[in-house]
């Protein structure tokens, strides 16, 4: 696409990826998603991030649109190594030969184990409070260790109080719009929430910390935030907006909710689920039953980031549990989900291991496990669904506690 300027002499450079669907190998991006890159023109010409190696040539012509016919890249800054956001920084380098490469301490490691050439590239570690003069402006640093990568820093214009946020409050949206206030904000938050549950939710404590220390910043005056990733927060009041959603998100604070998570063989585990969903509704809690053969674990966890309660059923198979639902489990103990509570049902046709199995899953991820569980052979009978009943009631009432305590 053509570049935007976003400020006076600031402009988005970006590339918008119209068919994303699989992010990164792990995350469903529905909407598509962009690759976010800015450039300054001042006396000192600075390029924020690149894109996706995929879109090179669209990103150079982006680039000399920008500089007014003529491209030149004085300075690069590199807040974020990863490829989709350094994946044309050997090809910048090879034909622009910028003065000068800047990146955080952790940065300069992941760059010269992208890139083995590098070695004679003119790069400048600058660290957490260290700044530079670009001309009429200068730009400021801040580290964000963890936030997803180690390498990862904001760049901050106070000239133009403009931050270049990398990945952190970012949404995977790939459309022509390129401010959040542009678009439908109900969709916007459920975008924002979906990147910040697989992407950024097992570094809610480095958020917490970073937000404290923006906060404290007097000199830091952010009226337009640019992550790399979706739609660009303009406005102190839509700044706050994501600053404070984030703040929410890391806080894991539970909404009245319950995610039932299952697979089934021949219906008995979905049987189960639902009712148990029938116990938990009795008690007042909205919940979600997610069939793990037709929802993604990237979707289950953007539905597990404001549950209270996760519910986890499966057959037993092969003396274990079946694929997806481990498949499941095992992403969801890596992003490090906080406060909840958890049961664990299943059926079995003559071994019967899947509720043990589920129980030590859900435990090692530090839930409040509800007992009994509730296990059937084959075919659940009337029997069955009451003891689900009662253990959707038991983990309803269980909620219903925790949120009024």
């Amino acid at each position: 696409m053509k570049p935007v300027e976003i400020k006076k002499d600031i402009f988005w450079v970006g590339a918008v990826d119209w068919n994303s669907r699989d992010f990164h190998g792990y995350s469903l991006s529905p909407r598509g998603t962009t690759y976010n890159a800015f450039l300054v023109k001042d006396e000192k010409i600075t390029l924020f991030d690149t894109v996706k190696a995929d879109f090179l040539n669209e990103f150079l012509c982006s680039i000399a649109q920008a500089c007014g016919g003529t491209p030149r890249i004085d300075y690069m800054v590199v807040n974020h190594l990863e490829p989709d956001h350094a994946g044309c920084l050997d090809a910048i380098v090879e034909r622009f030969h910028p003065e000068k490469i800047y990146c955080s301490p952790m940065g300069e490691k992941a760059l010269r184990s992208y890139f083995h050439d590098s070695k004679d590239w003119p790069v400048e570690v600058v660290p957490s409070g260290a700044s530079i003069s670009i001309g009429k402006r200068t730009v400021q640093f801040i580290e964000t260790r963890m936030l997803h990568w180690p390498d990862n820093m904001i760049s901050y214009i106070p000239e133009d109080k403009i931050a270049f946020s990398s990945d952190a409050f970012g949404q995977n949206w790939a459309s022509t719009e390129r401010f959040c206030d542009e678009v439908d904000r109900a969709a916007l938050r459920s975008a924002l929430a979906d990147y910040y549950a697989n992407i950024v939710l097992p570094y809610s404590p480095v958020v917490l910390k970073l937000l404290d220390a923006m906060a404290g910043m007097k000199d830091l005056d952010i009226e337009m935030l640019c992550p790399d990733h979706g739609l660009i927060w303009r406005g102190a009041d839509e700044v706050k907006y994501a600053l404070d959603s984030y703040r929410e998100f890391a806080l894991q604070k539970p909404a009245k909710k319950a995610v039932i998570v299952y697979d089934t063989m021949w219906h008995s585990t979905e049987k189960m689920a639902r009712a148990i969903c029938d116990g938990l509704a009795d008690e007042g809690i909205s919940v979600r039953i997610m069939s793990v053969k037709h929802n993604h674990h990237s979707a289950v966890m953007r539905e597990v980031l404001d549950a209270a309660a996760v519910l986890v059923g499966s057959p037993t198979h092969n003396n274990g549990i079946l694929p997806l639902v481990a498949d499941v489990l095992t992403y969801m103990k890596g992003l490090r989900p906080q406060n909840k509570i958890a049961a664990a049902f299943g059926s079995f046709g003559w071994s019967g291991e899947c509720v043990k199995i589920i129980t030590e899953h859900l435990s090692g991820m530090g839930m409040e496990l509800i007992e009994p569980s509730v296990k059937v052979k084959n075919l659940p009978s009337h029997e069955t669904y009451q003891a689900c009943y009662e253990l959707g009631k038991k983990v309803g009432a269980a909620i219903n506690a925790k949120l009024s305590a």
